[in-house]
């Protein structure tokens, strides 16, 4: 396996003032990775040594979350302005736009954050784009319900698990994987984030006129082991898109980039050095 340097910490000023963490490491043009709900950027474990000979990865925290501070008042639209805060600042630093990578519904949050800065040059989505449908992502008020319950109660653990199987239809070898992962632990120590950002995500939906502004090259990634609607939603969602296509990863679900790095790495980088 490809060997990781340490990466180096720093921060961007989101629009709200909350500071927002990211750690860079590698070397070649700038990557910023948008992790999902479940963990902080110690989720990229796995990905980072396959990316890292090739780009420069800036792995950000989202709010609340590890390197990154929070705010009382939260919204979807912050997660826009952060993402958005930190692909500005690397592209300062960098003298360079900047590919975003963002995995469930950090790929929202990239999605949402292409239309507040002229820095991103290429976006990939990993099953997390605004879905057309409002049931599609969303997971059910029960749901929710149930997860504050646990959180009440001490179980954490239980929380992670319950997204994990009743939103993100990981199977039990998946689960199994992420919990042998070392981000596991960083994944159960932000649980408190994920109701807040599910009761919020229950409001978002797909916009036509907001996808004609993502004009930039757009890489929608599903696994052929996902849920069929999935698919046909990323469908839609790339035939109103400028500038979409679409890839099926065989055999894989919603955590390719954790199961199958290496393969995941590929894909990522292929589209990084097509043409514009």
């Amino acid at each position: 396996m490809p060997t990781t340097n340490h990466p180096t910490l720093s921060h961007a000023l989101s629009r709200d003032g909350t500071e927002i963490g990211y750690f860079t490491s590698g070397v070649g043009p700038p990557l910023v990775l948008v992790h999902g709900g479940l963990g902080d950027h110690t989720r990229w474990g796995a990905l980072r040594p396959y990316l890292e000979p090739h780009v420069t990865v800036h792995a950000m925290d989202r709010r609340g979350r590890g390197a990154s501070g929070d705010h009382p008042d939260y919204s979807i639209e912050r997660e826009y302005e952060d993402v958005a805060a930190v692909v500005d600042d690397v592209a300062e630093t960098s003298g360079a736009r900047v590919t975003v990578y963002g995995h469930s519904s950090g790929g929202i949050y990239a999605f949402g954050a292409a239309p507040l800065t002229a820095n991103i040059d290429r976006l990939v989505l990993y099953e997390g784009w605004p879905p057309t449908t409002a049931d599609l992502w969303n997971v059910p008020p029960a749901v929710i319900e149930r997860m504050e319950a646990l959180l009440q109660a001490g179980e954490r653990e239980r929380v992670v698990e319950t997204l994990a199987r009743e939103f993100a239809g990981l199977s039990e070898e998946e689960l199994d994987a992420y919990r042998a992962d070392p981000s596991w632990a960083a994944r159960v120590a932000v649980a408190h984030t994920f109701p807040r950002e599910e009761r919020a995500a229950l409001e978002t939906i797909f916009d036509r006129e907001h996808a004609t502004n993502v004009t930039v090259p757009t890489l929608l990634v599903v696994g052929d082991q996902s849920p069929p609607s999935w698919r046909a939603d990323a469908d839609s969602v790339a035939a109103a898109l400028p500038d979409a296509h679409i890839i099926v990863l065989e055999g894989q679900g919603h955590g390719a980039d954790i199961i199958a790095p290496e393969m995941f790495a590929q894909h990522v980088l292929g589209f990084i050095r097509e043409p514009a």
